[in-house]
């Protein structure tokens, strides 16, 4: 969970979102500091198309309350799993902290 102006965002909620998306295959949410919110959003995705990250904010405004839609998204080859096929999201929080303004 993080906390995006003092309302509470579940990734798991978005993710299961974002993944309804057709050109979307993979996707994960984690929460980055933000000066005005404390944190937003930040969504890592894998796509089979494609698509800009306009058209995935518009879309995601439409099936999410706004507070809930990623503020970033980052289009990756594939997300990072240990061996076990793990989603090391540990490392996606690291990004999204060194990515943040």
């Amino acid at each position: 969970m993080y906390v995006v102006g003092g309302f509470n965002a579940y990734p798991a909620e978005v993710e299961k979102v974002l993944l309804t998306h057709p050109a979307i295959t993979d996707a994960a949410v984690v929460g980055a500091p933000d000066e005005r919110l404390g944190e937003v959003g930040v969504a890592y995705v894998v796509t089979s198309a494609p698509v800009t990250a306009a058209e995935l904010t518009a879309w995601a405004r439409e099936r999410l309350a706004n507070f809930k839609v990623p503020r970033r998204f980052t289009s990756l080859a594939e997300l990072p799993r240990n061996a076990g096929g793990k989603l090391l999201k540990t490392e996606l929080r690291r990004a999204a902290r060194e990515e943040s303004p």
